[in-house]
């Protein structure tokens, strides 16, 4: 029985991750199909941005440096999104003080708060503090500053310093991009550096990644891949990143969609 595109294409993944190119002949071989199967299947991760196309092949996408706006990512990997957030929730305990950062991925944790006491939830996130406002029960603390008006969250030096002030059990931060090479990155300066200050003032540091995001870098470092304490992904995690997070020591919590 043939492949699927989605088996086909974690193959090609981790070869790039791997070997940072991969040859057309080589993986239909591998994999078994034509090879207009692979080149038809390169075009495609090519347009999702995945990877750059060459003769013969292609190579790893080495830096994404555009972020699409808020309100055009929210309805990108929905489920996916959804089920990590539910994983990530049923992490926070009743007394806790949690920071949940940017992006629309943590703005899904929300709903899955509402049966929790006496938490105290810490953002610099607008959408996340609105959110909030609406089915979170326990204490809410803004973290103000000049505010990203694409990616809508506060940041800059008076969000840092006000940060600084404050301590929390967990922090639950998005990433945009998970590499071996680069570590855990951001697609921008100043997201980077006020989630990079979240995970200082926090016992432990929780990431929230959907399966796109490995063997990505975006343009900003956020921290090594070490500093995580947890990721929290999708089901359709690449079997070598798997690999890859254990022997680091991190701690792997694959979300489930029909949870």
């Amino acid at each position: 029985m043939s492949l699927s595109f989605e088996e086909r294409k974690t193959t090609i993944m981790e070869s790039l991750e791997k070997e940072e190119k991969v040859q057309v002949r080589l993986l239909a071989t591998i994999l078994q199909v034509s090879d207009e199967t692979i080149r038809r299947d390169l075009d495609r991760l090519e347009k999702e941005g995945y990877l750059k196309k060459v003769y013969g092949g292609a190579v790893k996408t080495k830096i994404h440096n555009w972020e699409l706006p808020f309100d055009e990512k929210t309805m990108i990997n929905k489920k996916e999104k959804q089920a990590i957030c539910k994983a990530a929730a049923s992490l926070v305990e009743d007394g806790d003080i949690i920071m949940i950062g940017n992006g629309t991925t943590p703005l899904d944790m929300i709903p899955y708060l509402a049966d929790k006491n006496e938490v105290t939830l810490i953002t610099h996130s607008v959408p996340v503090m609105l959110g909030a406002m609406d089915a979170f029960k326990g204490r809410i603390v803004f973290i103000g500053g000049e505010i990203e008006r694409n990616q809508k969250y506060m940041s800059g030096p008076l969000s840092e310093r006000m940060l600084e002030l404050l301590q929390a059990n967990k922090a639950f931060i998005c990433a945009g991009g998970i590499s071996t090479v680069n570590g855990i990155t951001d697609y921008d300066i100043s997201g980077s550096s006020i989630s990079r200050k979240m995970m200082e003032r926090a016992e432990e540091v929780i990431i929230l990644a959907d399966h796109t995001k490995f063997g990505k870098t975006t343009f900003a470092n956020m921290c090594s891949l070490t500093d995580a304490t947890k990721i929290i992904t999708d089901d359709s995690c690449p079997n070598e990143w798997k690999k890859i997070i254990a022997e680091n020591g991190i701690e792997l919590l694959i979300a489930n969609e029909m949870n």
